[in-house]
């Protein structure tokens, strides 16, 4: 359709423009000359001319402008038919014929340009559908600017108040009692109405501001309160009201270590303390943002302490080293990490397990106790690591650490034995008499499920910048990353692990050192016996350290160095990684014909890990453990040896501690 009355910029015209008149001199090209009253010239782009503020064509109608085609799909079905067939009246006035005719059509007589004006073929369309002229002229005029979007019936596409017609004082009112309800108990809808009227009534006086009806108060109520669960659940209701105000702005980091985040959540598991008693274990861990590696995890009851953060520390600046029990696919040597130039690098990857190892240059944690203490701010003093605060309440700042555990709740919690849930109408009956696990059993299942659980599995947020259809698991993004920036290890000596243990000062007595009931002795205390410290300020008392995730022994400072104290009943009591069930565990992987090489082994292995946390310790292997330490233990009556006609058993090994890092061994072996 071709606009006999179309704006068009041409030589001579005047238009407004830097709030002043200009003439359009000439047109060369996207360039247009411009002259002004007083004879100044200057030459202006013209997309930069049409799009500057306040330009205009004077004396010309205004440019059309592109339709609301998005606004047309939002219409009624009959609005919008009826606005097509004003198009094809309005295009028949136009052009003589109406939109889509087939070429050679001829127009009918009284729409033919050739012989009748544009306003005689107004008329004769205005007689055709009893309408008056000025209707007619009016749905040209706005066809010409807005398209089929100005021959819409406008009262159908009025914006209309959520509010509706409520006084203005009543919407105050229900806006601030509704604001007066997120920290306090949900309560229903009547409630809060009559909160609202009490509130109008005492600053209005009774009778003044009109009411409305009780519908139409419930419906008042429910569009001032949408999307803030005014009615739901408190907490959601809490969090959303703490939701910042400017835009989420995703963390991101370009190589491992650049910021890592830390925290600590009580975990959806119950276990079993050393008294006996069934309780929560608390969960700290540290997540690197770059490739969303766990690389520290620890547990302990009663309450994260501020050891706990320096010990995470240590932690992630060691290698993971292989435990008795755990299957060959999941060292280091067989994962697809570089694992031979980060072994000519850092020789203490050759006993590594499948984890990278990161040294953190920043640490993002919250206001904590545990964190802001001067514990572990030393110790990341110590260590060279920036330590960032978030801001007050504005959990945002480490949304990422905040996912992860959420994540570890799905995939690794709630295949554990005595699984709560996350909130107490999620939780089972009598869930205490179902737990089975102690802190350290459960850490050490925490453990393993980070290497065959959480670090090859694909993280919906890593993705491979070629195939961004593909998530990638931590591990591989690490290997990524880690050819491009490279990787700096930070030698953590054994001294430096045990200064970040806490401390106990006690006496070294005949008998040893005794440590919450617990009894700890060695030929190397000889020369320290009923002897003082030398340390005036603490009595005389010994220098003592401990590792609350492996209480088999203790490190007692001495002038001469550390000595290492192990516990005196340590060969009495069944340890999660005993050499018997480390054997044990290696027949069954043979007998079940389980090849330790491929990913499918290691599936097998995350399988068999869970199903292993949900029904609990072998009790049965537990108790033949415990007959056999005691036969061994008793010895046999004196008399005439019986022939031996018994099949020949292996002689009982030595317990290996459970720990999270010997500073000792790992000092001797690594370093």
């Amino acid at each position: 359709m071709t606009r006999e009355n179309a704006s068009v910029l041409r030589p001579g015209d005047w238009v407004t423009y830097d709030d002043s008149d200009h003439q359009v001199v000439a047109l060369s090209g996207t360039s247009v000359r411009l002259r002004t009253q007083d004879g100044s010239e200057a030459v202006i782009l013209a997309s930069y001319l049409m799009a500057s503020p306040g330009f205009s064509v004077t004396g010309a109608e205004p440019l059309p402008a592109v339709e609301h085609f998005g606004l047309l799909h939002s219409l009624p079905e009959p609005v919008l038919s009826a606005a097509r067939e004003w198009e094809r009246h309005v295009v028949e006035v136009e052009t003589g014929l109406p939109p889509g005719a087939e070429p050679g059509t001829t127009p009918r007589p009284e729409y033919d340009p050739v012989a009748r004006s544009v306003v005689d073929r107004a008329t004769a369309k205005a007689t055709e559908l009893g309408v008056s002229l000025r209707t007619v002229q009016g749905k040209r005029s706005r066809y010409s600017q807005q398209g089929v979007w100005g021959l819409v019936d406008q009262r159908t596409v009025r914006m209309c108040e959520p509010t509706g017609r409520a006084d203005a004082r009543l919407v105050a009112a229900v806006r601030e009692a509704i604001d007066a309800e997120t920290h306090t108990s949900t309560g229903t809808r009547s409630r809060l109405i009559r909160r609202v009227i009490k509130m109008v009534e005492t600053t209005h006086g009774v009778g003044v501001v009109p009411l409305p009806s009780k519908n139409t108060f419930y419906r008042l109520v429910d569009s001032l309160s949408s999307g803030r669960h005014t009615f739901g659940s408190a907490v959601t209701r809490r969090q959303t009201a703490n939701r910042p105000q400017g835009p989420f702005t995703p963390t991101f980091a370009a190589r491992p270590g650049e910021q890592v985040q830390i925290d600590s959540t009580p975990l959806d598991v119950m276990v079993v303390l050393d008294s006996g008693l069934t309780a929560r274990a608390d969960l700290t861990i540290a997540v690197d943002v770059a490739t969303r590696t766990i690389c520290a995890a620890v547990l302990r009851p009663m309450g994260t302490k501020a050891v706990d953060a320096s010990l995470l520390l240590a932690r992630m600046l060691v290698p993971e080293p292989m435990r008795p029990g755990w299957s060959m696919s999941l060292r280091m040597a067989s994962s697809r990490m570089p694992h031979r130039r980060l072994l000519d690098v850092d020789a203490r990857m050759e006993q590594a397990a499948a984890k990278p190892v990161i040294v953190p240059d920043t640490v993002v944690i919250d206001g904590g106790k545990v964190f802001i203490s001067e514990t572990f701010i030393r110790a990341c003093s110590r260590l060279g690591v920036s330590v960032q605060r978030a801001r007050p309440r504005t959990p945002t700042d480490k949304a990422i650490v905040e996912a992860t555990f959420s994540a570890t709740n799905t995939l690794f919690c709630q295949h554990v034995a005595a699984y709560t849930g996350p909130n107490v109408s999620r939780r089972g009956e009598r869930v205490e008499a179902h737990a089975a696990w102690t802190i350290p059993e459960l850490q050490d299942l925490l453990d393993e499920w980070l290497l065959v659980g959480w670090q090859i599995r694909p993280h919906d947020s890593l993705r491979d910048p070629y195939r961004s259809q593909k998530p990638v698991s931590p591990n591989d993004k690490y290997t990524s990353l880690v050819a491009a920036s490279g990787y700096l290890p930070l030698v953590l000596r054994g001294e430096d692990y045990l200064e970040l243990l806490p401390v106990a000062w006690r006496v070294v007595n005949d008998y040893g050192i005794r440590i919450d009931h617990r009894t700890y002795d060695c030929a190397d205390l000889g020369p320290w016996r009923r002897q003082h410290s030398g340390i005036a300020a603490k009595r005389g008392l010994w220098e003592v350290h401990y590792d609350p995730y492996d209480l088999s022994q203790v490190f007692v400072r001495t002038q001469q160095g550390w000595i290492t104290v192990p516990w005196v009943q340590l060969p009495l009591i069944n340890a999660p990684f005993a050499d018997f069930t480390w054997q044990h565990a290696r027949r069954l992987a043979a007998e079940a014909g389980l090849d330790d090489s491929n990913e499918e082994a290691v599936a097998r292995l995350l399988d068999k890990l869970l199903s292993r946390a949900e029904h609990g310790p072998d009790k049965r292997t537990t108790r033949v453990l415990d007959r056999t330490r005691a036969a061994v233990a008793i010895p046999a009556p004196a008399g005439e040896p019986e022939p031996d006609t018994t099949p020949t058993m292996q002689p009982l090994v030595p317990v290996v501690p459970f720990g999270v890092f010997d500073a000792h061994v790992e000092a001797e072996r690594w370093l």
